[in-house]
């Protein structure tokens, strides 16, 4: 990192260090995806373009990240959830964002809420290593000036045809704001000098459109409590499970109104 930089944001946090005792807000998120795949019109009837127009909207996500200078909820806006898909089957791994994520950036802590297949669970664990390389490239995001850091994500993806799960990485590439000093975004993300504002990495983008900061109306936030409590390790574990046995059943039950596609990453 530049030494302008370095100085720059030792200066910015000095300064801003009792703004942030106290401060609160809410950004909202936007989710997009590039789906680089072709359907096999075999499976779907000449379908292709309906489907793939269903797809784009399944990861067209509105989520709202609620924080303050040491904790935050992440949660998806239930009310701007796309339609459900009937039913079709699609293996969306690696997505990691259903449910409530509760972060605890002081103690580097997580709690997430998940659905799995109609059963609540509680993940609990420690937030990943933070090793961002901060760049000098800036750029504007609305009003906030923003600064590039990137890192490598480890990916997980669930074989369809193999019990074992592989692992592959993407490179992050993340833009900050230490206009907003709290170091959160959106996600399993954070750890940096400021909050991030917009994420991309494979072929996923998460985009901040709004910023709320100090609404009138302050929120308590706190974990979620219910659901059985599971480490991310035996998550994943049950979650390889259940989805080979879905597969397992899927392969059992010929129906020409359904299909399968897997989407990684």
């Amino acid at each position: 990192m530049n030494t302008h930089i370095k100085i720059f944001l030792l200066l910015f946090f000095s300064s801003a260090t009792l703004i942030a005792q106290d401060l609160q807000g809410v950004a909202t998120y936007k989710t997009q995806r590039k789906l680089d795949f072709k359907i096999d019109s075999t499976q779907v009837g000449g379908m292709q373009d309906q489907i793939m127009a269903m797809l784009k909207k399944q990861f067209e996500k509105t989520y709202t990240l609620t924080f303050d200078k040491g904790h935050s909820i992440y949660k998806e806006d239930e009310s701007l959830a796309p339609p459900s898909m009937g039913n079709s089957m699609i293996i969306m791994s690696g997505m990691g964002d259903s449910g409530e994520l509760y972060k605890n950036t002081k103690e580097q802590r997580y709690v997430r809420q998940s659905d799995l297949f109609g059963k609540l669970f509680l993940i609990e664990d420690k937030l990943k290593k933070t090793d961002w390389k901060l760049h000098s490239d800036t750029k504007n995001i609305g009003t906030y000036t923003c600064y590039k850091a990137t890192k490598e994500k480890e990916l997980d993806a669930f074989e369809l045809d193999e019990a074992e799960t592989s692992k592959e990485t993407t490179t992050v590439t993340a833009w900050y704001t230490p206009q907003i000093p709290v170091s959160n975004g959106p996600g399993e993300f954070q750890g940096l000098p400021g909050l991030i504002l917009e994420l991309s990495y494979d072929s996923q983008t998460i985009l901040c459109s709004k910023v709320t900061l100090n609404p009138k109306n302050k929120t308590t936030i706190k974990p979620p409590t219910n659901g059985k409590s599971v480490s991310q390790l035996e998550f994943d574990a049950i979650m390889t499970k259940k989805m080979n046995e879905m597969k397992s059943q899927h392969d059992d039950f010929d129906d020409e109104n359904s299909f399968q596609i897997k989407i990684r990453g």
